[in-house]
């Protein structure tokens, strides 16, 4: 009986260290995974960031022309990074998650239609009038809306690796760390790691022409 017992007893203890086994080793594998992404996606993230602070740094007070030029750079950037992300996730392998494979094909598939989102932005933008400052403002109005939702798309793409055991290791990785933008912030430093459709809003107003002052004042 007490051979039975300690038999048992043996193959419970085998069976938590193959448990042990198995669960360190999906660590080992999410830890490689995360590695192999976020060093290849750290310059990507950056030239995110810095692509969003440029839209956020010319939005107040700048002249059309040079709304136009930052906004078509920074566009033209961030759909180049969103690209090079999507190779980046194909570059790291399957994920090692549930549905692992599909996971992927799909991030890959939601990063590339955000770049392509991204480049008809910018195409927009090149083609709006900068001398023609009431029409400038209303096409920018246009690429604003469009901003609002292609920023959805931007923030949702990666976001089904970033759960569980995967995400906390991507998490840990200081290429996948929040990055500090290195364009100038504004003045008044209202610096933010995404673009906000409301500073597009904003250099549409700044854009507009200002009403023409009689000299008197109005009642």
């Amino acid at each position: 009986m007490n051979k039975k017992l300690a038999a048992a007893l043996s193959g419970g203890a085998v069976l938590v260290l193959v448990l042990s086994g198995c669960s360190e080793d999906e660590g080992d594998k999410a830890n490689d995974w995360a590695k192999s992404f976020c060093d290849q996606a750290k310059p990507q993230i950056q030239k995110r960031a810095d692509a969003h602070q440029i839209i956020i740094s010319t939005a107040a007070d700048s002249r059309p022309a040079e709304i136009q030029a930052a906004d078509s750079k920074a566009f033209k950037d961030i759909a180049d990074a969103d690209r090079a992300l999507a190779k980046a996730v194909e570059s790291a392998g399957v994920p090692p998650i549930a549905n692992g494979e599909q996971v992927q094909k799909d991030v890959v598939k939601e990063l590339n239609a955000t770049a392509l989102a991204y480049d008809g932005l910018k195409k927009q933008v090149d083609a709006l009038d900068p001398t023609n400052q009431q029409k400038f403002a209303e096409g920018l109005k246009d690429v604003a809306d469009g901003l609002t939702k292609i920023e959805k798309m931007d923030q949702n793409a990666l976001a089904s690796l970033e759960n569980g055991e995967l995400g906390q290791a991507m998490a840990k990785q200081p290429g996948c760390q929040k990055p500090t933008p290195s364009v100038p912030r504004t003045p008044s430093g209202s610096a933010s790691a995404s673009p906000k459709a409301g500073a597009t809003a904003s250099a549409a107003a700044s854009a507009a022409p200002k009403p023409t002052s009689s000299g008197s004042p109005e009642s």
